[in-house]
């Protein structure tokens, strides 16, 4: 696996390749879990060569001492992407990624309105800026995302579009442990009992005979506080948390 560190390097590199591979992209945030790792190999099997990037972007998080706290564990990180093919990483500093000092931001006005963007205010204007930025730096043929993220994929899907770039943008399926929780970086962070707890949420909420309404009333008596359980699409969306910990989920209700 090619790491760079560079972005003039990386482009070097990228002008390089034959316009005839097929080039898969899956960027992360770090601490890599199996949810990543399929994305990987999604990528794989659709494409001559894949690439990742491991940039923990500041302008997605609301408070900076989530971005402070976020699990930096590159090693490992690295060694999860060779293991599943990857073929070239990107490590970006954000000196370079955002040379512009963040004066040039990506907004969307509708969907960026609901559920995520609801409670966590500017989240998708990092979130859509940074992909935007990353999709133009790699300039993939596909581009890999998880379903346990379906509203972010939705709007990096409507952004896309709405600027013609000529990327096809993948959905994968979410990736759960044996109990029916999603993979999700913040699970490291639970403690026993509340590893219990959200073990619990995940069975609750995909429950589909039950309406929302119920799920929250159940929710909220085992002691976990419920930003919102919510249906658009024919899709059930929840995000809860448990102490100190968010945890987000959804399903296709059809």
């Amino acid at each position: 696996m090619h790491v760079f560190h560079n972005l003039d390097e990386w482009l070097r590199f990228r002008n390089s390749l034959s316009n005839e591979l097929t080039l898969g992209f899956a960027p992360t945030m770090g601490n890599l879990h199996a949810g990543h790792a399929s994305l990987f190999l999604a990528s794989q099997k659709e494409n001559d060569h894949t690439a990742s990037s491991l940039f923990i972007n500041p302008t997605q998080f609301n408070q900076a001492e989530d971005f402070k706290h976020y699990p930096r564990t590159l090693e490992a990180d690295l060694k999860i992407m060779e293991d599943s093919g990857v073929d070239f990483c990107i490590l970006p500093d954000e000196k370079s990624i955002y040379a512009d000092g963040y004066n040039y931001q990506v907004h969307e006005r509708q969907l960026c309105q609901l559920m995520e963007g609801a409670y966590r205010p500017g989240h998708f204007n990092g979130v859509l800026t940074v992909v935007m930025k990353l999709l133009n730096l790699v300039k993939p043929h596909r581009a890999y995302f998880g379903e346990k993220d379906y509203q972010q994929y939705l709007l990096i899907q409507g952004m896309a579009k709405a600027f013609f770039m000529d990327i096809e943008i993948k959905v994968c399926p979410t990736i759960r442990e044996a109990s029916g929780l999603a993979y999700s970086s913040r699970n490291n962070r639970l403690n026993k009992e509340q590893k219990t707890l959200a073990e619990e949420f995940a069975a609750l909420f995909q429950q589909k005979k039950l309406t929302c309404a119920q799920i929250i009333k159940e929710l909220t008596a085992k002691g976990m506080t419920v930003e919102y359980v919510e249906e658009h699409q024919n899709r059930r969306f929840a995000a809860i948390r448990i102490g100190d910990i968010r945890l987000i989920d959804n399903y296709l209700l059809g």
